[in-house]
């Protein structure tokens, strides 16, 4: 191909205006992809947490809801001054900016007071590490109630007077009364008395004479004496 030639195409309309159009094509393109990451990103949005503690959570859920916001409940608790389903804390604090369709975790209140296992101690423990186990687990402890038995040893647990077993569920509000041993004996309390046995009289130390009556036979004299006598009887008279 001559020089001329190839001038001659390189500058002809028909490629420069397919040159013009790609250059279009990716500006288009770049233009297009720019603002649909940023509408997809909420590019430049910022949405500001409200507080959302102490309110309702359907309260929380509505005003969230105009805020083009999400809520989810994660986890409870219980604060006895609070009304059920109150919000106790969220995930992030309030005046902090987010983009639209964010989540915002929440904890709210029980509605119903929590429960803890009451563990084994009764006859199990002393008192003092009954009301350590007790107490760190979060139970609230009365004075004990002292009953006749082994002093500071733990017979029972009453909860508004009625006694409890280990396993039971107990409501962390419930105040627990420990009966613990005074150290005295039970009336009720009998104790069996076993005399002791008597020793063999060699081990008294008496001296007793032990004989056996032996019959022997009868003397020889003695005998004779009867047969005379019989044969005498039987001799016929002369």
């Amino acid at each position: 191909m001559q020089s001329s030639e190839f001038v001659k195409k390189f500058s002809s309309w028909y490629l420069w205006k397919n040159i013009l159009i790609m250059g279009l094509v990716v500006a288009v393109l770049g233009v297009g992809v720019k603002f649909g990451l940023d509408f997809y990103t909420h590019h430049g949005e910022a949405i500001p947490v409200p507080d959302l503690k102490h309110k309702r959570l359907t309260d929380a859920e509505h005003l969230l809801r105009e805020l083009g916001l999400e809520i989810q409940v994660v986890d409870t608790g219980y604060v006895k001054s609070l009304p059920a389903d109150c919000i106790l804390e969220q995930s992030l604090t309030p005046g902090e900016r987010v983009k639209s369709g964010h989540i915002i975790y929440v904890t709210i209140n029980s509605p119903q007071t929590p429960t803890i296992t009451l563990p084994d101690i009764i006859d199990n423990s002393s008192l003092r590490e009954a009301m350590a186990k007790l107490t760190a687990m979060g139970f609230k402890l009365g004075t004990p109630k002292y009953i006749a038995g082994e002093k500071d040893w733990v017979y029972g647990v009453l909860v508004n007077g009625r006694p409890v077993n280990a396993g039971d569920k107990i409501s962390v509000e419930a105040t627990l009364i420990i009966q613990v041993g005074n150290g005295e004996r039970s009336d009720d309390d009998s104790v069996d008395y076993i005399d002791p046995a008597l020793p063999h009289p060699n081990e008294m130390g008496d001296d007793v004479d032990e004989f056996e009556v032996v019959t022997g036979p009868d003397s020889p004299t003695k005998g004779n004496d009867n047969v005379k006598e019989n044969s005498a009887k039987t001799m016929p008279k002369e």
